[in-house]
């Protein structure tokens, strides 16, 4: 029978110079975003967090808007000049981008998180990003050609 070990697994590697110098069982909440060290497709996981939290952002926002229907037909009046400006249809063409984004790298993560994908990962990545940039193009023409 072996003895048990001294120290947690992967205490040696934490304690080497690295991107995150965090000493621990875990990494450091800053070692989500920091980009030093960190592969394509790392730096695309880390902004696969970020588009999550963007998006938790809008549905409470969304809920938010939504919720002065219950002022009548003269404030949905006003919320439909504001929604159907230029500004607004270019932020809704960001949105679009955020959910692009965020929905076909959560596929590519998913793929090579179950092991299915993982040596094709660059492959993924670019052709997620090719996918994503004509649906991002026929999306923002139909918007703001629509105005």
């Amino acid at each position: 029978m072996s003895p048990p070990p001294t120290e947690l697994p992967g205490a040696a590697q934490r304690a080497g110079r690295g991107p995150i110098r965090h000493h621990g069982p875990g990494p450091a909440p800053s070692g989500w975003l920091d980009p030093r060290g960190r592969t394509l497709g790392g730096r695309a996981f880390a902004l696969n967090r970020l588009t999550g939290l963007g998006l938790v952002v809008y549905l409470y926002l969304h809920l938010c808007v939504l919720s002065l229907l219950l002022g009548g037909a003269s404030t949905w009046g006003s919320l439909l000049r504001i929604v159907t400006s230029f500004a607004f249809l270019g932020m809704d063409v960001v949105l679009i981008f955020v959910l692009l984004f965020h929905s076909l790298n959560g596929i590519r993560v998913a793929l090579i998180g179950s092991g299915v994908a993982v040596a094709h990962q660059r492959l993924l990545f670019w052709t997620a990003t090719a996918v994503g940039a004509i649906a991002l193009s026929a999306a923002a023409i139909h918007i703001l050609g629509s105005r």
